[in-house]
């Protein structure tokens, strides 16, 4: 079936939607997700369908919607909690890594969980509701994180999270939710997580990113295009596990690397991944590996400073020049 033109955020509904229909262990759970549908509106008509005993409206207690799911998940469901807001994971910190990371390692039990959170910033939310906490989690053993950037892959790579036993953390950026737009074809996932997606194939220097910011990177590769760079623009999609040998593959070819993200500077993913190509392929490289990231601050609430603050086309094409003539 292909639908023409849908959003990230129908792309979520989609997924969840094909999950239950074909699992009745698939039960949602979270605060405000049945009658009103949940804060974006992810699961609408979802109550309607499945009714209140796979669509549970939670009281505001983020440590309370995962305890809960941790436990439906080691009594044989597949839940997925949703949270309002990523920034408000920290509130179930322990739950998710001291308990849902660590319980197939200590007893043998899987924890088939999945934890939605809508994350980033670029919507004037201010310094509680516009945060990436992406890097935080992937330092975790026992956790995956997806941060997907299109609309077929914000579908399949939530399809393919629910089926994965392990817990998955799944990072939508809500400034994608409805300006992302594209073709959804509705199947069976096609792929397991950790696998990274070549957008744009180039010669002269990798632009990697995820989430968010990937569509900025490809605005930016055209813009070099014109001037006569060949850009080889990489999305993530997991940024744990990492898809480490696509991204060698690729400098391997360009000889240089310039990573974006909208987390913060110190420790992010970028962090990880260049100590990677460093550790690896050394020895490719013609240029300093560059980071454009947000710089280590709380997230602005005053539209300038958040504008600054997330890294722009501007900023990237710079860093990518700066990197090719070096």
């Amino acid at each position: 079936m292909r639908e023409g033109g849908v959003t990230y955020l129908d792309a979520v509904t989609a997924a969840l939607e094909d999950e239950m229909t074909l699992d009745e262990r698939v039960v949602l759970i979270g605060e405000d997700i049945g009658v009103m549908g949940g804060a974006f509106r992810a699961t609408r008509g979802l109550f309607d369908r499945f009714g209140a005993e796979r669509v549970i409206d939670t009281p505001i207690s983020e440590t309370a919607i995962v305890g809960g799911a941790i436990g439906m998940a080691i009594a044989g469901l597949r839940p997925v909690a949703e949270l309002q807001f990523a920034d408000f994971i920290s509130c179930a910190y322990d739950q998710i890594v001291t308990e849902a990371a660590k319980l197939h390692y200590r007893f043998g039990v899987p924890v088939p969980l999945v934890i939605r959170a809508p994350s980033g910033g670029g919507v004037g939310a201010g310094p509680f509701h516009s945060q990436n906490p992406e890097g935080i989690f992937a330092h975790v053993p026992g956790l995956k994180v997806v941060c997907p950037w299109s609309v077929q892959d914000a579908y399949h790579l939530l399809r393919a999270a629910i089926r994965d036993p392990n817990p998955v953390l799944f990072f939508e950026h809500k400034a994608l939710y409805r300006s992302q737009r594209g073709d959804l074809t509705r199947s069976q996932p096609a792929q397991p997580l950790g696998r990274a997606a070549v957008r744009r194939s180039g010669g002269d220097v990798t632009l990697l990113s995820y989430g968010g910011l990937v569509g900025r990177c490809l605005e930016v590769a055209d813009l070099l295009h014109a001037e006569g760079a060949s850009v080889e623009v990489i999305d993530l999609r997991t940024v744990y596990p990492l898809d480490i040998e696509t991204i060698l593959a690729s400098v391997t070819k360009t000889s240089r690397l310039v990573v974006v993200h909208e987390d913060t500077l110190s420790s992010g993913i970028g962090a990880e991944v260049a100590a990677r190509v460093a550790e690896h392929a050394f020895h490719c490289l013609d240029a300093p590996i560059r980071r454009i990231t947000a710089p280590d601050t709380p997230v602005p609430f005053a539209l300038p400073l958040e504008t600054a603050f997330i890294p722009s086309a501007s900023r990237i094409a710079e860093g990518v020049r700066a990197c090719l003539t070096y």
